[in-house]
């Protein structure tokens, strides 16, 4: 069994979040010794579930609705399956979108590398947008595929 503080510590999560966090009923079962809350393997299990989720973009609610589905039992597995392979198209989206952002970085390291190089970016815009080595060529088209702009409407949901 684990304190708040050790928890808090354990996760880098600020005590006042795992209060809030036990006052959303997200750790329905958690024992409690004259009052001061006691961190089982159960609730530090719920705790890696909880931030996984919340890392995916889930709120709170939503969350509470998850831990609520796991007290309610074995019937609620095809909810639970459910909402993480939602979460998992969102965090694939995500992903997408991040790949398309680092696109664009290593690009523009690239061309202001060159830049620098030649004293002007010259040489670089009579290459573009068409006529980049290869691997750069690459990059910049990947920064800026219009279908990883927005994502399809189940990765923004």
């Amino acid at each position: 069994m684990f304190t708040i503080g050790q928890v808090s510590e354990m996760f880098r999560i600020p005590i006042s979040t795992l209060r809030y966090y036990d006052k959303e009923g997200l750790f329905p079962n958690m024992e409690r010794a004259s009052g001061i809350r006691r961190f089982g393997e159960t609730e530090l299990e719920a705790l890696r579930v909880i931030e996984c989720l919340k890392q995916s973009g889930l709120e709170i609610r939503d969350i509470r609705r998850f831990m609520q589905w796991c007290c309610e039992g074995s019937g609620t597995y095809p909810q639970r399956k459910a909402l993480f392979e939602h979460q998992r198209r969102v965090v694939e989206g995500q992903i997408r979108r991040l790949e398309r952002t680092l696109a664009m970085i290593d690009f523009k390291c690239w061309y202001y590398g060159q830049a620098i190089r030649d004293g002007s970016e010259d040489r670089i815009r009579a290459m573009m947008p068409d006529h980049l080595p290869p691997e750069i060529q690459k990059l910049y088209d990947d920064a800026r595929d219009p279908g990883q702009v927005t994502g399809s409407p189940e990765e923004t949901a």
